[in-house]
């Protein structure tokens, strides 16, 4: 994240950082951002990256990379927020773990309504595109099937 963080602010970019405690006490806190919000625990630095963001750009990264974007989709996928999420292929980086998406859904863990929510690209230019444009439209939002099942009840 530093490297990416360096190379905005060399490029003229502005960054605005979110950073949980504990990292900040580990001297891990970058230091020339334009802003940093110190939180409490990853779950509001997700939270707060979120109040952030209208998409998100995923880029290549370890297991904290891949829980912070598995949770945004499953917020996208309960219908708690509705914003673009696109996955930077850099070197084929991510094409496993869209293989592994797409088993998920043919094992039938994931509705096929929810593959538009999972984006990727190996083109910078496109992946700006998708993250700055409107969210997909997935039917079946998890959200909208309980308000109805609630209705149906009645």
């Amino acid at each position: 994240m530093g490297l990416v963080a360096d190379a905005v602010l060399d490029s003229g970019g502005r960054v605005h950082g979110v950073i949980p405690e504990h990292l900040v006490r580990a001297e891990t806190a970058h230091v020339g951002l334009d802003h940093l919000d110190v939180v409490s625990s990853m779950h509001e630095r997700k939270a707060r990256m979120d109040e952030l963001s209208d998409g998100f750009v995923v880029m290549p990264g370890g297991f904290g990379t891949l829980d912070e974007v598995f949770e945004i989709l499953t917020w996208n996928q309960l219908g708690l927020i509705a914003k673009p999420v696109v996955f930077l292929n850099v070197a084929d980086y991510f094409s496993p773990l869209a293989v592994m998406i797409d088993h998920m859904i043919e094992a039938g863990f994931v509705r096929e309504t929810f593959r538009p929510l999972v984006n990727l690209t190996d083109d910078v230019a496109r992946a700006v595109d998708i993250a700055t444009g409107p969210a997909p439209e997935v039917d079946g939002k998890l959200r909208d099937l309980d308000v109805t099942a609630k209705r149906s009840a009645l």
